[in-house]
């Protein structure tokens, strides 16, 4: 409780400060829902990029294997020379609740043809597609475990927020507005038996001065 003068202006401050945190409380509980949500949405798409990029990455290197086994490493590699393909990735910025997240874009500029299709094994051309493919998965994920990393920071830091206000600042509040109007009531019932007991000492010298009711 907090330590003031049982005042009828304290008790206003109280107990608007008390509607503040109390509103305040209500705000960060739905903000920490919104946030719990979204965390949630973006762990399940986590585990199925997760999933997705693993899958991705072994057919890639098994397609690279089978063009190895085609057409033999040494050609292989140097047709891989020959491969001129541009990687822009872009970091943009989205929010969730005051929260950034980054959104991951990837994009290839191709400087095509890079070798004779005649010349090479059709795994060669399956190797580049899912190598590719898999990159901008790999964007993708990077983009939601970072996400997930910033959202549970926020989400740990709301719910010590509301904790706080739940637990300590509210009850404290309350305990004070109970304090104050309770003081208030006894000062008040105080006040007005003085002011009775003056009344009725003043009636009786009235009547005394005038020598008793009955004269």
């Amino acid at each position: 409780m907090r330590n003031v003068a049982p005042t009828k202006s304290n008790l206003i401050k109280m107990k608007d400060e008390l509607k503040f945190a109390q509103l305040g409380y209500e705000l960060l509980d739905q903000k920490r829902n919104i946030l719990v949500l979204e965390l949630l949405n973006l762990v399940d798409q986590a585990v199925d990029y997760q999933n997705r990029v693993e899958k991705s990455l072994a057919e890639a290197f098994s397609a690279l294997k089978r063009a190895s086994i085609d057409m033999g490493k040494l050609k292989v590699a140097r047709i891989s020379r020959a491969i001129n393909i541009e990687t822009n990735i872009t970091i943009k910025q989205r929010r969730v609740m005051g929260v950034q997240l980054p959104v991951v874009d990837t994009e290839y500029v191709e400087h095509s043809p890079y070798f004779s299709p005649t010349e090479t094994s059709y795994w060669v051309d399956g190797a580049l597609k899912e190598f590719k493919e898999t990159l901008e998965m790999m964007g993708r994920l990077a983009e939601l475990k970072i996400s997930i990393m910033r959202l549970a920071m926020e989400v740990k830091k709301t719910i010590r927020k509301v904790n706080a206000l739940e637990k300590i600042a509210i009850p404290d509040l309350e305990e004070t507005v109970s304090y104050v109007a309770n003081r208030l009531e006894e000062t008040e019932r105080d006040t007005f038996v003085l002011m009775k007991m003056i009344k009725d000492r003043l009636e009786k010298k009235e009547e005394e001065r005038h020598g008793g009711p009955d004269s």
